[in-house]
């Protein structure tokens, strides 16, 4: 962090605390900030948390996240976690193993406001080995992909969480047929058994986006990736019985929303 700047000699801003890491951050700041300057992508006001809420209160989880105990996992700079946030949640409790994002989270929660959140470092993965709380809802926007073993995160998620809200790109055939450069980093299939459930995940190779020191991927070169309808069957083997579910183009490939509740 060679480059990282210790002292301001100008009179306390915001912007002053975005700054610290200019030119990494993935977010823009909320709407409501528009003199703020930071990333481009819009997470501070992101519809996919709107359409987790109501998709749950749909389901019959009164009030949705509203009143909820809520785990989010890889929150990145803390958009999601603001918005969970500003829709009442009781608490957020937000799990970053990122070193540079926790900070960024820091940063955000000091300058934005989430007072009902705590952002913990750490792997989540290993936060949820080793507790038995159990969630009212579990956040997992942005993460599965980024795992080396997926279905590992899908069977704690189900002992740990309520109801589930999951957004992922997953492995598309037609779309990496059709894309070259992205299906450039593909490799092997690989045929995987964890909790029980048997499946195929496809490794995807990071490569030259590692040197970035925005970089918001997982801790290894490599992740592996799932087909839809194989994460569905994992999340239906570890307890979700209701689904919504819905696919919308990426810039990647495909990306899944679910919205999940057990019986």
């Amino acid at each position: 962090m060679s480059d990282f700047k210790h002292y301001f000699g100008v009179a306390p801003s915001d912007q002053n605390a975005l700054d610290l890491f200019a030119g990494e951050w993935s977010s823009q700041p909320p709407s409501s900030r528009p003199e703020l300057k930071a990333g481009v992508t819009p997470l501070f006001d992101d519809p996919r948390i709107s359409w987790a809420h109501h998709q749950l209160i749909a389901m019959g989880l009164e009030g949705g996240v509203t009143n909820r105990d809520v785990l989010e996992l890889g929150p990145l700079e803390g958009g999601h976690t603001y918005l969970l946030d500003r829709l009442g949640a009781r608490s957020v409790t937000a799990v970053e193993a990122n070193a540079r994002a926790y900070l960024k989270c820091l940063i955000a929660k000091e300058t934005f406001g989430m007072p009902h959140s705590r952002f913990l470092l750490g792997d989540c993965l290993a936060y949820l080995k080793a507790g038995d709380t159990v969630f009212d809802v579990g956040i997992a926007c942005g993460i599965l992909y980024h795992l080396t073993n997926p279905v590992e995160l899908l069977e704690l998620l189900g002992r740990r969480s309520r109801a589930l809200f999951l957004w992922t790109v997953f492995y598309d055939p037609e779309f990496v047929a059709q894309n070259p450069v992205p299906g450039a980093k593909f490799s092997e299939a690989l045929e995987m058994e964890t909790a029980g459930f048997k499946h195929t995940v496809h490794r995807f190779n990071y490569g030259p986006s590692l040197d970035w020191k925005g970089f918001c991927g997982g801790g290894d070169v490599y992740s592996y990736w799932m087909e839809k309808d194989q994460i569905l069957g994992a999340l239906r083997q570890f307890g979700f019985t209701d689904f919504r579910t819905e696919v919308h183009p990426n810039v990647h490939g495909s990306a899944l929303l679910v919205a999940a509740r057990k019986a």
